[in-house]
């Protein structure tokens, strides 16, 4: 409305890489007052990376909102949020070059998503991914870029998309994750209780509780307190 400063947005975006590269896709959403979501839009990248596809979301949010209103956007993305809030000035003193002298990676998503934000009032706040009870828009956005991902075919509320599946990496509430009980333990082997012998490719990038983040694509393994490293499966927490 002419003359009436719109009202701030809050919204949410991510990006998922099922291989890191790999078939990639990224997706945004938008809510009320409630923080129900209201509006989405998720879309295929082809093969691609993790960063390329948080970028990419971002991008295509910020497309699709008016330069206008005021946004509050969640990521669980430190990468995307600190290419665009805190290494990019000093990148650009540089001739687009790294502290190490290095091109930039993704630079023409990084300076489309500068040219963006220019001018626009925007607020980030990184919130952590696949928590039993987490931010409910940040969980929307993983699980809607993740199918697009997985089926290559866009998808939205503009489309009458149905809501996007669950995440099989996000815990329910009474702390068992979402992905069916794992096979019985190969001949040989013996995992202690609360663990599991079973590795797979981390789907996206995360921290193990012995302290050290593995990056997705990276072999991860199950324990008492989550995913991490497989020769951590036994480790306590803070062990390093």
């Amino acid at each position: 409305m002419i003359g009436v400063m719109p009202e701030r947005v809050v919204a949410a975006c991510d990006g998922a890489s099922k291989g890191n590269p790999g078939p990639a896709g990224w997706a945004w959403v938008v809510a009320d007052g409630d923080e129900t979501p209201t509006r989405w839009e998720a879309g295929p990248l082809g093969t691609a990376t993790n960063n390329v596809a948080e970028l990419t979301a971002l991008e295509r949010l910020l497309t699709a909102i008016a330069p206008d209103v005021p946004l509050e956007i969640r990521m669980d993305s430190q990468y995307a949020m600190k290419a665009v809030t805190t290494w990019l000035p000093g990148w650009k003193r540089k001739g687009w070059k790294t502290a190490a002298g290095k091109p930039v990676a993704n630079q023409e998503l990084v300076a489309r998503i500068d040219e963006l934000l220019t001018g626009r009032t925007v607020e980030f706040r990184y919130v952590p991914a696949h928590q039993v009870d987490g931010d409910r828009l940040n969980d929307f956005a993983d699980r809607a870029a993740s199918q697009a991902a997985i089926v290559q075919q866009p998808a939205g509320s503009d489309l009458g998309s149905p809501e996007p599946p669950a995440s099989p990496d996000t815990p329910t509430s009474s702390g068992a994750s979402r992905r069916p009980a794992s096979k019985a333990p190969r001949q040989g082997s013996s995992p202690r209780q609360g663990t599991s012998s079973r590795t797979i490719k981390a789907k996206f990038n995360g921290r193990c509780v012995c302290g050290r983040s593995y990056a997705a694509g990276e072999p991860i393994a199950k324990n008492a307190q989550g995913w991490g490293h497989p020769e951590c499966r036994t480790a306590e927490p803070g062990e390093a």
